[in-house]
């Protein structure tokens, strides 16, 4: 009977080492996913900063694309309305011009009694060209203005 209960003790030793082997990798289980745990929520934290950060960025550009559109629209308002005056109203077109006096003295004869106009054509071209540079003048700001935010 001292044999049995020898070797039960064995087995019941056997046992309880192996569970407690068991258990030890269990735990090492656990330690290591507690540490891929604790890195994956770092990594989550970080890219929800980033995220947050991209987003109040996008948010930034879309105001300013909102100012430059509204300010091209003004400029553009008021390069229609000042057309439409001149065409309304074409003795209120003045042009600032220059021109070179001629060497030869002028011949006698009769005084022109209209002064100089352009033609329709040069005006309609002048309006066209205030729009494309107020379209450029905006494009330019708002490229500036994306370089200074976004190219830190």
């Amino acid at each position: 009977m001292v044999a049995v209960m020898k070797a039960d003790g064995k087995i019941v030793l056997v046992i309880i080492a192996g569970l407690i082997a068991w258990s030890s990798w269990l735990m090492a289980s656990l330690n290591e996913v507690n540490d891929l745990n604790e890195k994956l929520t770092t990594d989550l934290n970080e890219q929800v900063a980033i995220n947050t950060n991209q987003q109040a960025r996008i948010q930034h550009l879309a105001e300013q694309d909102a100012k430059r559109l509204q300010e091209l629209t003004n400029a553009k308002t008021e390069i229609d309305r000042l057309y439409t005056a001149s065409l309304a109203h074409p003795e209120r077109v003045y042009i600032k011009a220059t021109c070179p006096v001629p060497k030869t003295p002028a011949s006698s004869g009769m005084d022109d009694a209209a002064t100089a106009r352009p033609t329709d054509t040069a005006v309609r071209n002048y309006w066209l060209l205030r729009k494309h540079i107020a379209t450029a003048e905006q494009m330019i700001q708002g490229l500036q203005e994306y370089v200074r935010s976004q190219c830190q």
